[in-house]
């Protein structure tokens, strides 16, 4: 069976920013949505996987977001 690689995207409340964590070398995303984070992700981490570790072809990417709203109820 081939490595599994994995990103976590957590939320840094005081920067206001999602900043990512990885077992992908090279790989740092710092994104303002939780979205543009995911945008980054498809176009940077296949990108370090090559360039770094010289993978090629499909390779499965787990990814999950940590991160506390603070919601206002009325």
């Amino acid at each position: 069976m081939s490595k599994r690689y994995h990103v976590q995207a957590d939320w840094d409340a005081e920067a206001k920013v999602w900043v990512s964590s990885s077992n992908i070398p090279g790989l740092h995303i710092e994104a303002d949505t939780l979205g543009e984070f995911m945008e980054l992700v498809e176009a940077l981490a296949p990108e370090m996987l090559s360039d770094n570790l010289g993978i090629h072809g499909p390779v499965p990417l787990d990814v999950q977001a940590n991160g506390v709203l603070l919601l206002t109820v009325a």
